[in-house]
């Protein structure tokens, strides 16, 4: 997972959960990143430091004010009570749904025309497939956590 700061052309910041680089420019181009504040879909990378690891025999030194000032506070307890609900209502939902890995799209599709057994499934498709799915009408919904594939877990 790659996790990048992103910003709306209102300015507001976000940051944005993906499995690649190239998984985010997919979603961009697709119109499928937007500001959860305002709605645009004119999402672009904001600028970003490295986290690069401090040494293990340097002795931590004080931020300066002025990077005191940009560091980021405690999420407050609402939004992380809201996110752990989302969390929970999600992984109910997934509970009893089948994993279909890169298969979703043309399952999804087969399930709507009426070409197999309707099941709640959940896989992965490109920006690209969601949003041809979109467009027939068959009814997907974005996860809003990243689901790994059952062999990638521990």
């Amino acid at each position: 997972m790659i996790v990048y700061e992103l910003s709306c052309h209102a300015g507001h910041r976000f940051e944005g959960w993906f499995a690649s680089s190239g998984d985010f420019s997919d979603q961009q181009a697709g119109g499928l990143v937007g500001c959860p504040q305002c709605g645009s879909t004119g999402v672009e990378k904001a600028p970003m430091a490295p986290a690069v690891p401090r040494k293990g025999n340097r002795q931590p030194t004080a931020a300066a004010p002025e990077k005191q000032a940009m560091a980021r506070g405690p999420m407050p307890p609402e939004v992380a009570a809201a996110l752990g609900k989302l969390a929970e209502a999600q992984a109910r939902a997934l509970k009893n749904s089948k994993w279909v890995g890169d298969g979703f799209a043309e399952q999804s599709r087969a399930m709507h025309y009426g070409e197999r057994e309707t099941e709640t499934i959940h896989g992965q498709a490109t920006a690209g497939e969601a949003r041809e799915l979109f467009e027939e009408g068959v009814p997907v919904s974005p996860l809003p956590f990243p689901v790994a594939p059952p062999e990638e877990l521990n």
